[in-house]
């Protein structure tokens, strides 16, 4: 991307409308009431032919403690003092008021590049307001309308000038791209991706309401990029920050947090929980944050489950560990209530950390990495064969009705997570006791604790093809070979 692109502005004056406009994808969540938006929420926006990142900002409050509203309005200065450019965005309809006129004069001050646009713009209702507009002192106005889309071509025209002086920059800092190769060195388009600067690892973190998932990532990051503070479900939309981790380069998601369905009755908030479904449904590694206090509520084992059936490696981490203070027998119990509860996740890893202190997050990161090359584990053919002759031999499938059901043969049909296919006779008479018994044969055998486990039993016929063929007579034998028959 050639250069970032911040939109500020007061609350409720369309900068989600318009920043789902430029990446072309409804992201960033949008509602009628103010205040939506409250972290920084990125994208790869494109505008005819300029390419650049653009940054969803929350509204601008005058606030300046530390309440919610001024938590949100120091990480907006903070996207302000990242950006190339800001756009500044009023309500044309509105007109400029007090707030923006104040916040003008912030932007000139901490902006290199200012654009203010006058959104709302669509009628004539707006025309007022756009002329206003000119009294902030931060020149032309663009008029827009970012719900209709009005107004791209002149936001296009004010940033063309500035795209060809950030090119050279974006050509110098493009990462390159890594080919999986196999042992001779050569391309190996069906090799395990390894994680690259292009192509992170992609990590959902999940959980209940107030688990200390933003602390956490702000942890790891190693600033306070996230919103944070004790009220609970501040997060609402789902945001990405790519980093690297300890040499690892991950894109990690903040969910908001999930409560149980029929607690969730606002629109907000469901929109709020299905855009955390989303991170879950696109990641690669899950990570579910427990809260040490209250581990494995109901809703700790719904989200663990909806993981596991989505097909993604889940690591659990337990949270704020730094409180407890008999820590050995509560891990122990942690451990028994884990295999007792998610028996769908066996093996599965478990860790302790605390978002507040940084403790545990070296094995958060040693964890993740191990559920990531699990996930992605391919076993030869020859390997599993090998292996079904030996379980079958210790534990033989049963034979309901009399007639044993034969396993013929077996392999990995894909990954991410490991699927495989067994050719057997009478696949829909197979008891589920014994389709579990394979799959954790599977986990123990070849070191994939955890992962979810694909099975699929498909029918193979032990019928002669032949069989129903009519064999050929004599007298048909002689015709076919040219020969009379014996008693003309």
């Amino acid at each position: 991307m050639s250069f970032t692109l911040a939109i500020v502005g007061r609350p409720n004056v369309g900068k989600s409308t318009l920043f789902n406009r430029l990446v072309g994808k409804r992201l960033a969540l949008v509602d009628d009431q103010p205040g939506v938006t409250r972290d920084l929420r990125e994208g790869d926006a494109r505008l005819a032919d300029l390419r650049f990142t653009v940054i969803d900002t929350a509204g601008l409050e005058d606030a300046t403690d530390d309440s919610l509203e001024g938590r949100m309005r120091k990480l907006t200065e903070r996207a302000v003092d990242m950006a190339d450019v800001c756009l500044f965005l009023i309500d044309a309809r509105a007109g400029v008021t007090a707030l923006d006129e104040m916040f003008a004069e912030i932007l000139r001050k901490r902006a290199d590049h200012v654009f203010v646009a006058a959104n709302k713009s669509e009628g004539s209702a707006a025309d007022a307001g756009v002329l206003e507009a000119y009294s902030l002192g931060l020149g032309e106005p663009i008029r827009m309308s970012a719900e209709h889309g009005e107004g791209m071509h002149d936001l296009y025209t004010a940033l063309l000038p500035l795209a060809d002086g950030y090119a050279e920059r974006a050509e110098a800092e493009a990462p390159e791209v890594d080919v999986a190769v196999d042992e001779d060195g050569e391309a190996d388009p069906e090799g395990v991706r390894k994680p690259t600067k292009a192509r992170p690892l992609q990590v959902a973190v999940v959980g209940r309401p107030n688990a200390g998932k933003s602390t956490l990532i702000n942890k790891i990051l190693g600033e306070d990029r996230l919103l944070t503070g004790p009220e609970a479900g501040i997060t609402r939309d789902a945001i990405s920050v790519q980093m690297d981790w300890d040499g690892l380069p991950m894109r990690i998601f903040d969910t908001a947090g999930m409560r149980k369905k029929a607690k969730v009755q606002e629109k907000l908030e469901k929109l709020s929980v299905s855009d955390g479904l989303r991170a879950v449904k696109f990641a690669e590694v899950v990570v579910v944050l427990l809260d040490a206090a209250i581990p494995f509520e109901q809703q700790d084992l719904r989200i663990a489950d909806l993981a596991e059936r989505e097909g993604r490696a889940v690591v659990v981490a337990v949270n704020k560990w730094d409180i407890e203070d008999d820590k050995q027998g509560k891990l122990r119990d942690l451990r028994e209530a884990f295999e007792r509860l998610l028996p769908q996740l066996r093996g599965a890893p478990l860790v302790t950390v605390s978002a507040k202190t940084g403790k545990g997050l070296d094995r958060l990161h040693a964890a993740v990495e191990k559920a990531y090359d699990v996930w992605n584990r391919r076993v030869s053919t020859a390997r599993l064969n090998r292996w079904l002759t030996g379980v079958l031999e210790a534990h033989p499938p049963p034979a309901p009705g009399g007639r044993r059901i034969k396993l013929r043969y077996m392999t990995q049909a894909k990954t991410r997570p490991p699927g495989f296919v067994v050719m057997c006779s009478h696949p829909d008479k197979m008891p589920a006791s014994y389709s579990r018994y394979l799959v954790n044969g599977l986990r123990d055998d070849f070191d994939m604790p955890g992962t979810p486990i694909r099975l699929t039993l498909r029918s193979q016929s032990d019928k002669n093809p032949y069989k129903a063929k009519k064999k050929a007579g004599p007298s048909k034998l002689r015709k076919h070979l040219g020969k009379p028959p014996r008693n003309s």
